[in-house]
Protein backbone atom coordinates (compact mmCIF):
# COMPACT_ATOMS: atom_id res chain seq x y z
CA UNK A 1 0.00 0.00 0.00
CA UNK A 2 1.05 3.42 -1.32
CA UNK A 3 1.94 6.05 1.23
CA UNK A 4 -0.79 8.35 0.12
CA UNK A 5 -3.37 4.75 0.19
CA UNK A 6 -2.17 4.59 3.89
CA UNK A 7 -2.56 8.43 5.01
CA UNK A 8 -6.58 7.94 3.67
CA UNK A 9 -6.94 4.75 5.60
CA UNK A 10 -5.77 6.37 8.57
CA UNK A 11 -7.75 9.34 8.41
CA UNK A 12 -11.08 7.25 7.33
CA UNK A 13 -10.28 5.12 10.73
CA UNK A 14 -9.88 8.41 12.83
CA UNK A 15 -13.02 9.71 11.19
CA UNK A 16 -15.15 6.46 11.92
CA UNK A 17 -13.39 6.54 15.83
CA UNK A 18 -14.37 10.17 16.46
CA UNK A 19 -18.14 9.27 15.13
CA UNK A 20 -18.23 6.41 17.51
CA UNK A 21 -17.03 8.52 20.60
CA UNK A 22 -19.98 10.67 19.33
CA UNK A 23 -22.38 8.89 19.64
CA UNK A 24 -21.66 7.21 22.80
CA UNK A 25 -21.40 10.25 24.32
CA UNK A 26 -24.78 10.65 23.28
CA UNK A 27 -26.00 7.42 24.62
CA UNK A 28 -24.10 8.47 27.82
CA UNK A 29 -26.00 11.63 28.03
CA UNK A 30 -29.21 10.17 27.43
CA UNK A 31 -29.27 7.57 29.94
CA UNK A 32 -28.05 9.44 32.43
CA UNK A 33 -30.80 12.35 31.98
CA UNK A 34 -33.98 9.62 30.93
CA UNK A 35 -36.63 9.09 33.50
CA UNK A 36 -39.20 6.88 34.18
CA UNK A 37 -42.38 7.99 31.98
CA UNK A 38 -45.77 6.96 31.26
CA UNK A 39 -47.60 5.79 28.46
CA UNK A 40 -48.97 9.12 27.79
CA UNK A 41 -46.05 11.10 27.92
CA UNK A 42 -42.93 8.54 26.86
CA UNK A 43 -41.47 11.73 25.25
CA UNK A 44 -38.57 13.99 26.27
CA UNK A 45 -39.82 15.27 29.69
CA UNK A 46 -42.17 18.55 29.09
CA UNK A 47 -41.58 21.92 30.61
CA UNK A 48 -43.15 22.71 34.02
CA UNK A 49 -46.56 24.24 33.92
CA UNK A 50 -45.17 27.43 35.84
CA UNK A 51 -44.37 28.24 32.53
CA UNK A 52 -46.95 31.19 30.91
CA UNK A 53 -49.42 29.98 28.57
CA UNK A 54 -47.92 31.03 25.61
CA UNK A 55 -44.63 29.78 25.81
CA UNK A 56 -46.40 26.47 26.69
CA UNK A 57 -48.27 27.00 23.32
CA UNK A 58 -44.67 26.45 21.79
CA UNK A 59 -42.40 24.84 24.06
CA UNK A 60 -44.91 22.69 26.49
CA UNK A 61 -45.06 18.86 26.15
CA UNK A 62 -41.54 18.19 24.37
CA UNK A 63 -37.86 18.98 26.04
CA UNK A 64 -35.28 17.70 23.75
CA UNK A 65 -32.45 16.68 25.19
CA UNK A 66 -28.47 16.87 24.48
CA UNK A 67 -28.37 15.81 20.45
CA UNK A 68 -32.29 15.73 20.14
CA UNK A 69 -33.94 17.45 17.16
CA UNK A 70 -35.32 20.82 18.19
CA UNK A 71 -38.84 20.43 16.93
CA UNK A 72 -41.29 17.52 18.37
CA UNK A 73 -40.13 14.37 15.63
CA UNK A 74 -42.47 12.32 13.72
CA UNK A 75 -42.06 8.69 14.61
CA UNK A 76 -44.02 7.15 11.89
CA UNK A 77 -44.12 3.57 13.31
CA UNK A 78 -46.65 1.50 14.46
CA UNK A 79 -44.26 -0.79 16.92
CA UNK A 80 -41.88 -0.62 19.37
CA UNK A 81 -38.43 -2.84 19.90
CA UNK A 82 -38.56 -4.67 23.12
CA UNK A 83 -35.35 -7.42 24.44
CA UNK A 84 -37.99 -9.26 27.18
CA UNK A 85 -41.27 -10.59 27.16
CA UNK A 86 -41.64 -9.98 30.66
CA UNK A 87 -41.21 -6.35 30.44
CA UNK A 88 -43.97 -6.28 27.45
CA UNK A 89 -46.11 -8.40 29.36
CA UNK A 90 -46.01 -6.04 32.29
CA UNK A 91 -46.81 -3.05 29.50
CA UNK A 92 -49.37 -5.10 28.25
CA UNK A 93 -51.12 -5.85 31.55
CA UNK A 94 -50.94 -2.31 33.19
CA UNK A 95 -48.04 -2.82 35.71
CA UNK A 96 -45.22 -0.82 33.76
CA UNK A 97 -45.48 2.08 31.24
CA UNK A 98 -44.60 2.37 27.60
CA UNK A 99 -45.76 1.91 23.94
CA UNK A 100 -46.33 -1.22 22.44
CA UNK A 101 -48.48 -0.54 19.62
CA UNK A 102 -49.81 3.27 17.95
CA UNK A 103 -53.32 2.36 18.27
CA UNK A 104 -53.13 3.20 22.30
CA UNK A 105 -49.85 5.34 22.00
CA UNK A 106 -47.53 6.84 20.12
CA UNK A 107 -44.04 9.42 20.89
CA UNK A 108 -45.33 12.02 18.96
CA UNK A 109 -49.20 11.62 19.72
CA UNK A 110 -47.90 11.87 23.27
CA UNK A 111 -46.02 14.79 22.99
CA UNK A 112 -49.17 16.57 21.57
CA UNK A 113 -51.31 14.99 24.28
CA UNK A 114 -48.82 16.31 26.91
CA UNK A 115 -48.93 20.31 25.39
CA UNK A 116 -52.84 20.05 25.40
CA UNK A 117 -52.94 19.02 28.96
CA UNK A 118 -50.42 21.78 30.19
CA UNK A 119 -52.67 24.56 28.37
CA UNK A 120 -55.82 22.73 29.35
CA UNK A 121 -54.20 21.97 33.45
CA UNK A 122 -55.11 18.68 33.55
CA UNK A 123 -53.91 15.49 34.94
CA UNK A 124 -53.60 13.92 31.36
CA UNK A 125 -54.59 14.01 27.87
CA UNK A 126 -55.42 11.36 25.24
CA UNK A 127 -55.50 12.43 21.58
CA UNK A 128 -58.34 11.31 19.25
CA UNK A 129 -58.67 10.57 15.49
CA UNK A 130 -61.35 13.19 15.73
CA UNK A 131 -63.15 15.36 17.45
CA UNK A 132 -66.05 13.19 17.21
CA UNK A 133 -63.86 10.32 18.21
CA UNK A 134 -62.77 12.66 21.34
CA UNK A 135 -66.74 12.57 22.28
CA UNK A 136 -67.28 8.96 21.86
CA UNK A 137 -64.50 7.81 23.77
CA UNK A 138 -64.72 10.10 26.58
CA UNK A 139 -68.40 9.19 27.01
CA UNK A 140 -68.23 5.20 26.15
CA UNK A 141 -65.51 4.81 29.05
CA UNK A 142 -68.52 6.08 31.52
CA UNK A 143 -71.89 4.85 30.56
CA UNK A 144 -73.28 1.43 29.83
CA UNK A 145 -76.12 0.01 28.57
CA UNK A 146 -78.97 1.43 30.78
CA UNK A 147 -77.56 4.37 31.98
CA UNK A 148 -78.55 8.43 30.99
CA UNK A 149 -76.81 11.41 29.33
CA UNK A 150 -78.16 14.88 30.42
CA UNK A 151 -76.72 17.16 27.71
CA UNK A 152 -77.24 20.90 26.63
CA UNK A 153 -79.31 21.25 23.62
CA UNK A 154 -76.83 23.44 21.81
CA UNK A 155 -74.70 21.20 20.57
CA UNK A 156 -72.24 20.43 17.51
CA UNK A 157 -75.11 18.43 14.97
CA UNK A 158 -73.02 15.10 14.90
CA UNK A 159 -72.67 15.30 18.75
CA UNK A 160 -76.73 15.34 19.15
CA UNK A 161 -76.83 12.72 16.88
CA UNK A 162 -74.36 10.54 18.88
CA UNK A 163 -76.36 11.20 21.96
CA UNK A 164 -80.17 11.42 20.44
CA UNK A 165 -79.67 8.39 17.91
CA UNK A 166 -76.79 6.39 18.18
CA UNK A 167 -76.05 5.90 21.70
CA UNK A 168 -79.90 4.79 22.05
CA UNK A 169 -78.94 1.90 19.86
CA UNK A 170 -76.92 0.59 22.71
CA UNK A 171 -79.27 0.85 25.52
CA UNK A 172 -77.95 4.37 26.85
CA UNK A 173 -80.48 7.23 26.64
CA UNK A 174 -80.16 11.40 26.87
CA UNK A 175 -82.58 14.42 27.48
CA UNK A 176 -81.48 17.78 26.53
CA UNK A 177 -81.68 21.50 28.30
CA UNK A 178 -81.60 24.73 27.54
CA UNK A 179 -78.28 25.97 29.01
CA UNK A 180 -79.71 29.16 29.38
CA UNK A 181 -82.64 27.61 31.38
CA UNK A 182 -82.61 28.12 35.54
CA UNK A 183 -80.85 25.37 37.76
CA UNK A 184 -84.36 24.63 38.81
CA UNK A 185 -85.75 23.71 35.79
CA UNK A 186 -82.47 21.60 34.39
CA UNK A 187 -82.45 19.95 37.93
CA UNK A 188 -86.34 18.36 37.02
CA UNK A 189 -84.28 16.16 34.13
CA UNK A 190 -81.88 14.31 36.79
CA UNK A 191 -82.49 10.65 36.40
CA UNK A 192 -81.38 8.00 38.74
CA UNK A 193 -79.64 6.55 36.24
CA UNK A 194 -78.26 9.63 34.94
CA UNK A 195 -73.76 9.20 34.52
CA UNK A 196 -72.76 12.66 33.53
CA UNK A 197 -73.26 15.93 32.41
CA UNK A 198 -72.12 17.08 28.90
CA UNK A 199 -72.35 20.74 27.72
CA UNK A 200 -70.07 22.98 25.30
CA UNK A 201 -68.12 26.01 26.29
CA UNK A 202 -69.66 28.30 23.14
CA UNK A 203 -72.74 26.48 21.28
CA UNK A 204 -72.10 25.35 18.16
CA UNK A 205 -73.73 27.38 16.34
CA UNK A 206 -76.29 28.58 18.75
CA UNK A 207 -73.09 30.48 20.93
CA UNK A 208 -74.59 30.02 23.83
CA UNK A 209 -72.06 30.64 26.62
CA UNK A 210 -71.93 27.49 29.21
CA UNK A 211 -72.47 28.64 32.85
CA UNK A 212 -69.80 26.45 34.66
CA UNK A 213 -70.86 27.76 37.92
CA UNK A 214 -74.79 26.55 37.09
CA UNK A 215 -73.64 23.20 35.88
CA UNK A 216 -71.01 22.16 38.18
CA UNK A 217 -72.89 22.54 41.30
CA UNK A 218 -75.78 20.31 39.57
CA UNK A 219 -73.27 18.08 38.46
CA UNK A 220 -71.63 17.80 42.32
CA UNK A 221 -75.40 17.64 43.51
CA UNK A 222 -76.09 14.01 41.74
CA UNK A 223 -72.75 12.67 41.92
CA UNK A 224 -71.98 12.68 38.26
CA UNK A 225 -68.92 14.32 35.96
CA UNK A 226 -69.13 17.43 34.13
CA UNK A 227 -67.89 16.80 30.60
CA UNK A 228 -67.47 20.26 28.47
CA UNK A 229 -66.33 20.92 24.52
CA UNK A 230 -64.08 23.24 25.01
CA UNK A 231 -64.03 23.37 20.84
CA UNK A 232 -64.73 27.05 19.85
CA UNK A 233 -62.95 28.46 23.03
CA UNK A 234 -60.00 26.36 23.17
CA UNK A 235 -57.60 26.92 26.23
CA UNK A 236 -56.33 30.38 25.19
CA UNK A 237 -59.85 31.95 25.96
CA UNK A 238 -61.11 29.21 28.34
CA UNK A 239 -60.04 26.33 30.73
CA UNK A 240 -63.22 24.51 31.81
CA UNK A 241 -61.49 22.56 34.45
CA UNK A 242 -60.79 25.84 36.73
CA UNK A 243 -64.47 26.06 36.94
CA UNK A 244 -65.70 22.44 37.63
CA UNK A 245 -65.52 20.84 34.40
CA UNK A 246 -64.41 17.17 35.34
CA UNK A 247 -63.55 16.13 31.83
CA UNK A 248 -62.30 18.45 28.76
CA UNK A 249 -62.49 17.63 25.00
CA UNK A 250 -61.77 19.56 22.54
CA UNK A 251 -61.87 18.70 18.47
CA UNK A 252 -58.20 19.44 17.91
CA UNK A 253 -59.36 20.27 13.69
CA UNK A 254 -60.73 23.66 14.25
CA UNK A 255 -58.21 25.97 16.01
CA UNK A 256 -55.76 23.85 17.11
CA UNK A 257 -54.55 23.26 14.12
CA UNK A 258 -55.99 26.48 12.44
CA UNK A 259 -55.13 25.97 9.33
CA UNK A 260 -57.36 23.23 7.90
CA UNK A 261 -54.84 20.40 7.38
CA UNK A 262 -55.74 17.90 10.02
CA UNK A 263 -58.79 16.05 11.54
CA UNK A 264 -57.76 15.29 15.03
CA UNK A 265 -59.04 15.73 18.86
CA UNK A 266 -58.17 15.44 22.49
CA UNK A 267 -59.83 14.08 26.15
CA UNK A 268 -58.36 15.91 28.98
CA UNK A 269 -58.81 14.63 32.09
CA UNK A 270 -58.87 16.73 35.27
CA UNK A 271 -57.99 13.58 37.58
CA UNK A 272 -60.53 15.78 39.68
CA UNK A 273 -63.78 13.27 40.22
CA UNK A 274 -64.31 10.74 42.75
CA UNK A 275 -65.10 7.93 40.74
CA UNK A 276 -65.55 5.27 43.29
CA UNK A 277 -68.30 7.17 44.51
CA UNK A 278 -70.45 4.35 44.17
CA UNK A 279 -71.99 5.47 40.63
CA UNK A 280 -69.35 3.96 38.56
CA UNK A 281 -68.53 0.16 39.53
CA UNK A 282 -66.50 -0.15 36.31
CA UNK A 283 -63.85 1.76 37.69
CA UNK A 284 -64.00 0.35 41.02
CA UNK A 285 -64.71 -3.70 39.92
CA UNK A 286 -62.22 -5.94 38.50
CA UNK A 287 -61.29 -5.54 34.91
CA UNK A 288 -61.13 -8.81 33.71
CA UNK A 289 -59.75 -7.81 30.10
CA UNK A 290 -56.64 -6.55 32.33
CA UNK A 291 -55.71 -9.62 34.85
CA UNK A 292 -58.43 -7.86 37.67
CA UNK A 293 -56.94 -4.63 37.63
CA UNK A 294 -59.01 -2.23 39.41
CA UNK A 295 -58.59 1.53 38.04
CA UNK A 296 -60.11 3.83 40.86
CA UNK A 297 -57.36 1.91 43.23
CA UNK A 298 -54.43 1.03 40.71
CA UNK A 299 -54.45 4.87 39.42
CA UNK A 300 -56.04 7.08 42.02
CA UNK A 301 -54.91 10.23 40.61
CA UNK A 302 -56.83 10.04 37.45
CA UNK A 303 -58.81 6.37 37.07
CA UNK A 304 -61.08 8.18 33.98
CA UNK A 305 -57.66 8.30 31.89
CA UNK A 306 -56.26 5.35 32.04
CA UNK A 307 -59.35 3.08 31.37
CA UNK A 308 -60.39 5.39 28.30
CA UNK A 309 -57.08 4.32 26.81
CA UNK A 310 -56.92 0.72 27.98
CA UNK A 311 -60.26 -0.06 27.38
CA UNK A 312 -62.04 2.59 24.97
CA UNK A 313 -59.29 3.55 22.62
CA UNK A 314 -57.79 -0.15 22.59
CA UNK A 315 -61.39 -1.21 21.28
CA UNK A 316 -62.65 1.89 19.44
CA UNK A 317 -59.36 2.19 17.69
CA UNK A 318 -59.81 5.89 17.17
CA UNK A 319 -56.31 6.64 17.29
CA UNK A 320 -54.52 9.82 15.93
CA UNK A 321 -52.00 9.35 13.42
CA UNK A 322 -48.24 10.87 14.29
CA UNK A 323 -48.11 13.21 11.32
CA UNK A 324 -51.98 14.55 11.86
CA UNK A 325 -50.33 15.15 15.55
CA UNK A 326 -47.10 16.48 14.58
CA UNK A 327 -49.15 18.84 12.39
CA UNK A 328 -51.66 20.13 14.91
CA UNK A 329 -48.90 20.43 17.23
CA UNK A 330 -47.44 23.08 15.14
CA UNK A 331 -50.44 24.66 14.88
CA UNK A 332 -50.29 25.38 18.40
CA UNK A 333 -47.82 26.84 18.68
CA UNK A 334 -49.66 30.34 16.92
CA UNK A 335 -52.84 29.86 18.79
CA UNK A 336 -52.14 32.60 21.13
CA UNK A 337 -51.21 34.79 18.04
CA UNK A 338 -54.53 33.64 16.13
CA UNK A 339 -56.80 33.52 18.65
CA UNK A 340 -56.64 37.39 19.86
CA UNK A 341 -57.08 38.22 16.26
CA UNK A 342 -60.14 35.68 15.26
CA UNK A 343 -62.34 37.43 18.42
CA UNK A 344 -61.09 40.84 17.05
CA UNK A 345 -61.97 40.44 13.28
CA UNK A 346 -64.95 38.52 14.89
CA UNK A 347 -66.36 41.88 16.95
CA UNK A 348 -65.72 43.94 13.86
CA UNK A 349 -67.79 41.63 11.88
CA UNK A 350 -70.14 42.16 14.06
CA UNK A 351 -70.40 45.24 14.91
CA UNK A 352 -70.57 46.07 10.89
CA UNK A 353 -73.55 43.85 10.23
CA UNK A 354 -75.53 44.57 13.25
CA UNK A 355 -75.25 48.39 11.67
CA UNK A 356 -76.51 47.18 8.43
CA UNK A 357 -80.38 47.28 7.55
CA UNK A 358 -80.61 44.62 5.18
CA UNK A 359 -79.31 42.21 8.26
CA UNK A 360 -82.04 41.17 10.26
CA UNK A 361 -80.17 40.06 13.46
CA UNK A 362 -76.68 39.24 14.27
CA UNK A 363 -75.52 37.10 17.20
CA UNK A 364 -72.04 37.42 18.46
CA UNK A 365 -71.36 36.49 22.64
CA UNK A 366 -68.61 39.83 22.75
CA UNK A 367 -71.71 42.18 22.20
CA UNK A 368 -73.78 44.16 24.79
CA UNK A 369 -76.07 40.81 26.11
CA UNK A 370 -75.79 38.68 28.85
CA UNK A 371 -73.16 35.92 27.18
CA UNK A 372 -70.95 38.76 27.69
CA UNK A 373 -71.54 38.41 31.17
CA UNK A 374 -70.31 34.87 31.50
CA UNK A 375 -67.56 35.54 29.02
CA UNK A 376 -66.67 38.30 31.70
CA UNK A 377 -66.76 35.66 34.70
CA UNK A 378 -65.16 32.30 32.95
CA UNK A 379 -63.02 33.57 30.30
CA UNK A 380 -59.34 34.12 30.72
CA UNK A 381 -59.55 37.28 27.63
CA UNK A 382 -61.63 39.92 26.96
CA UNK A 383 -62.51 37.82 23.81
CA UNK A 384 -66.14 35.98 22.55
CA UNK A 385 -64.34 33.99 20.13
CA UNK A 386 -64.41 33.76 16.35
CA UNK A 387 -67.73 32.67 15.66
CA UNK A 388 -71.04 34.57 15.02
CA UNK A 389 -74.19 34.12 13.12
CA UNK A 390 -76.69 36.60 11.44
CA UNK A 391 -79.86 36.58 9.10
CA UNK A 392 -80.62 38.30 6.23
CA UNK A 393 -83.27 39.60 4.91
CA UNK A 394 -85.13 37.34 2.28
CA UNK A 395 -84.23 34.76 3.74
CA UNK A 396 -82.79 31.42 2.44
CA UNK A 397 -83.00 32.97 -1.61
CA UNK A 398 -81.37 35.71 0.29
CA UNK A 399 -78.40 33.54 1.70
CA UNK A 400 -78.00 31.44 -1.69
CA UNK A 401 -77.38 34.71 -3.24
CA UNK A 402 -75.42 35.90 -0.72
CA UNK A 403 -73.07 32.64 -0.25
CA UNK A 404 -72.28 33.10 -3.70
CA UNK A 405 -71.38 36.53 -4.04
CA UNK A 406 -68.45 36.19 -1.64
CA UNK A 407 -65.30 36.60 -2.76
CA UNK A 408 -62.82 36.76 0.23
CA UNK A 409 -64.65 34.17 2.36
CA UNK A 410 -65.69 30.58 1.58
CA UNK A 411 -68.69 28.05 1.93
CA UNK A 412 -67.38 25.49 3.77
CA UNK A 413 -68.00 22.78 6.44
CA UNK A 414 -65.49 23.74 8.72
CA UNK A 415 -64.86 26.25 11.82
CA UNK A 416 -61.66 27.55 13.38
CA UNK A 417 -59.51 27.98 10.05
CA UNK A 418 -57.19 30.74 9.67
CA UNK A 419 -59.01 31.85 6.83
CA UNK A 420 -62.93 32.94 6.74
CA UNK A 421 -65.91 30.95 5.80
CA UNK A 422 -69.44 30.82 6.05
CA UNK A 423 -72.11 27.79 6.15
CA UNK A 424 -75.93 27.45 6.38
CA UNK A 425 -76.55 25.07 9.84
CA UNK A 426 -80.07 24.10 8.68
CA UNK A 427 -79.34 22.60 5.83
CA UNK A 428 -76.16 20.90 6.21
CA UNK A 429 -74.64 20.36 9.61
CA UNK A 430 -77.89 20.13 11.39
CA UNK A 431 -79.74 19.28 8.61
CA UNK A 432 -80.44 15.52 10.09
CA UNK A 433 -82.65 17.62 13.12
CA UNK A 434 -86.07 18.33 13.26
CA UNK A 435 -87.10 22.14 12.61
CA UNK A 436 -87.94 22.08 16.36
CA UNK A 437 -84.67 20.28 16.99
CA UNK A 438 -82.74 22.96 15.12
CA UNK A 439 -84.59 25.79 16.98
CA UNK A 440 -84.46 24.17 20.78
CA UNK A 441 -80.14 24.06 19.51
CA UNK A 442 -80.41 27.85 18.66
CA UNK A 443 -80.73 27.78 14.85
CA UNK A 444 -83.02 29.51 12.87
CA UNK A 445 -83.66 28.77 9.18
CA UNK A 446 -82.84 32.13 7.99
CA UNK A 447 -79.07 31.69 10.48
CA UNK A 448 -75.61 32.04 8.65
CA UNK A 449 -72.87 31.26 10.74
CA UNK A 450 -69.47 32.76 10.40
CA UNK A 451 -65.82 31.04 11.08
CA UNK A 452 -64.42 34.73 11.05
CA UNK A 453 -60.52 34.14 10.17
CA UNK A 454 -57.16 36.54 10.44
CA UNK A 455 -57.44 38.05 7.14
CA UNK A 456 -57.12 42.01 7.20
CA UNK A 457 -60.54 43.04 9.10
CA UNK A 458 -61.07 46.24 6.40
CA UNK A 459 -61.44 43.20 3.71
CA UNK A 460 -63.60 41.20 5.34
CA UNK A 461 -65.89 43.68 5.82
CA UNK A 462 -65.76 45.19 1.95
CA UNK A 463 -66.16 41.65 1.46
CA UNK A 464 -69.60 40.77 3.16
CA UNK A 465 -70.78 44.63 1.94
CA UNK A 466 -70.35 43.57 -1.54
CA UNK A 467 -71.82 39.94 -1.22
CA UNK A 468 -75.60 41.58 0.79
CA UNK A 469 -75.90 43.98 -2.04
CA UNK A 470 -75.44 41.60 -4.90
CA UNK A 471 -78.22 39.08 -2.52
CA UNK A 472 -80.62 41.60 -0.63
Amino acid sequence: MSKKSSAAAQKAKATLDAAKTAREAVSVSRKKSSKKTSAASAVSAAPAAELAFDTLCLQGGYSPKFGEPRVLPIIQSTTYKYDDIDHVNRIMTLQAFGHKYSRTSNPTVAGFEARVNLLEGGAGAIATASGQAATLLATTAIVREGDHILAASQLYGGTYTLFHSTLKRFGVRASFFDPNAPAREIEKLFRPETRLVFGETIGNPGLAILDFGKLSALAKAHGVPLIVDNTLATPFLCQPLKHGANIVINSATKYMDGHATSVGGIVVDGGNFDWANGLFPEFTSPDPTYNGVIYAEKFPASPFLYKARAQSLRDFGGCLSPMNAFLINLGLETLHLRMPRHGDNALALAKFLSAHPKVTWVNYPGLETASKKLVARYFRKDNAGGILTFGLKGGLDAIRRFVKALKVAALVVHVGDARTSVLHPASSTHAQLTEQEQRAAGILPDMVRVSVGIEDPADLIADFEQAIAAAV
